[in-house]
């Protein structure tokens, strides 16, 4: 009987400890692999695979980067709503300080004194020179690769267009459905302010196969690596200087349904910043 019942302890224990390695607080762990997503990603079929690393169940909030910035940039003011009007500069700056206050090793090397010669956008005129602490421990921006295969449901992966279904409605919040009413007809600016179109929690919308809200649509997400082109393997850019901004993904509120596809690719300067634009952190595993 008491044999019985060690095993059974035993059990219950390795069940909370399993839970627990796939949902450590807000950071969900990504089990790596091939791509499965045949549909609606840009590295299906290529020689790509992921691995094992944590993401953020939900974009950084403002209470989130708050807590640590002591300030909000936001436009739509809200604890629980996406932290926005955020460039890439500062996004890196917050996993690094959030690092750092969690008794983290900091991810980033981040040099503001001297320009990244390999930083050629004419429109960003800070370009941080920003590289790698290899074996940190601490917060980082996820790379796109990485950041398509979670959206994507990495190897739990239904073959879904956006992230967590193929209802863009459902999916996320977009131009058409962030504001007052449902907006039919085509886009434009006038009719999207008079809407009052605007961000939403960082916990609405129905989570994709991997428990991850709102990787499509809300607000642009930041990755690491500069846009552009992918090779052959899918992988990017080929260009080894930067002649565009930084790879952001998932669309936003005031975008197209396109842009909330998966497999949806753009950039922007990494000084931009504006009420769409936030992000969400990823660890190592």
């Amino acid at each position: 009987m008491r044999k019985l019942i060690i095993t059974a302890f035993t059990a219950i224990i390795s069940i909370v400890s399993a839970s627990a390695q796939k949902d450590s607080g807000n950071l969900i762990l990504v089990k790596g692999g091939p791509f499965k997503n045949a549909k609606c990603t840009n590295y299906y079929g290529k020689n790509v695979a992921v691995a094992d690393f944590y993401i953020g169940k939900y974009e950084v909030s403002q209470k989130e980067w708050s807590d640590v910035m002591g300030s909000n940039p936001s436009q739509f003011k809200g604890d629980n709503l996406p932290v926005e009007t955020v460039s890439w500069y500062d996004c890196v700056d917050y996993c690094n300080q959030r690092s750092a206050k969690e008794g983290l090793k900091p991810y980033y090397a981040i040099d503001k004194e001297h320009k990244d010669p390999n930083n050629q956008t004419v429109v960003d005129e800070i370009k941080w020179t920003v590289t790698i602490n290899p074996g940190a421990n601490g917060y980082r921006l996820p790379t796109e690769t990485e950041w398509e295969y979670a959206a994507s449901g990495g190897q739990m992966s239904k073959g879904y267009s956006y992230s967590g279904g193929n209802d863009v409605e459902k999916a996320a919040w977009f131009w058409q459905n962030s504001g007052d009413t449902n907006l039919t007809g085509f886009w434009t600016w006038p009719r999207v302010q008079e809407n009052h179109d605007r961000t939403h929690p960082v916990d609405s919308k129905d989570p994709n196969e991997l428990g991850l809200y709102n990787m499509s649509g809300n607000v642009r997400e930041w990755c690491w690596e500069w846009g552009g082109d992918l090779d052959a393997n899918g992988n990017g850019p080929k260009k080894s200087s930067a002649e565009t901004g930084r790879a952001w993904k998932g669309g936003c509120w005031m975008g197209g349904d396109f842009c909330c596809e998966v497999d949806f690719r753009a950039n922007f300067e990494a000084s931009g910043k504006g009420p769409d634009q936030g992000f969400r952190i990823c660890r190592n595993k």
